[in-house]
């Protein structure tokens, strides 16, 4: 599908030099007498790396439109992910350089949108929040009440983040998958 390049928007996924980018963010550009530009800051799905580019607001892009299916996380295995399409059961399988911010999220079961272009799965979008037990985490600090530092704490699945100082190993917390921070601890 053509659309000018003024209808860009973050997150969309385009077909430019024959490769697919999804779009990371978008500036318009007005300068004074001139004509107005879109710059664009394109990510390669494939091979991860990114380029900047500049629109003319008159120049069409092909943007391509993504399958959505939601799918439940099953397992790892080395560096592949296996998830299963909950309503034909079909089995999939990704590589973890393709989801690999995504990766400190998934626990068994977890059901997650993956995205497809034609049959090729494409990115995985986790619930806006995931729990998880945190199974290490370093000593808090007496003063921590009153300065509100955080510490360091590493969840079941292996990822790492900032938390206050009274989260413990043991507990569940609640995590915000878009910004990747601490959101509560769960009683």
């Amino acid at each position: 599908m053509l659309i000018q390049a003024t209808q860009l928007r973050a997150g969309m996924v385009l077909e430019y030099n024959n490769d697919l980018w999804r779009v990371m963010t978008i500036t318009h550009i007005t300068p004074g007498n001139w004509r107005g530009m879109v710059q664009t800051k394109l990510r390669n799905i494939k091979t991860g790396s990114q380029t900047e580019q500049r629109f003319r607001s008159e120049d069409r892009v092909e943007r391509v439109i993504l399958s959505q299916h939601t799918m439940q996380f099953l397992y790892q295995d080395g560096d592949d992910y296996h998830f299963m399409n909950t309503e034909n059961y079909e089995q999939i399988t990704i590589p973890k350089d393709l989801i690999e911010d995504v990766v400190g999220y998934l626990t068994p079961n977890l059901e997650v949108e993956v995205e497809f272009y034609e049959s090729t799965p494409l990115n995985v979008t986790p619930p806006k929040s995931v729990t998880l037990k945190v199974i290490q985490a370093d000593p808090g600090l007496k003063s921590a009440a009153v300065t509100n530092t955080l510490k360091n704490a590493t969840l079941e699945t292996g990822k790492v983040i900032q938390v206050p100082h009274f989260v413990n190993a043991g507990d569940t917390i609640t995590i915000n998958t878009e910004t990747g921070e601490y959101a509560s601890r769960n009683k």
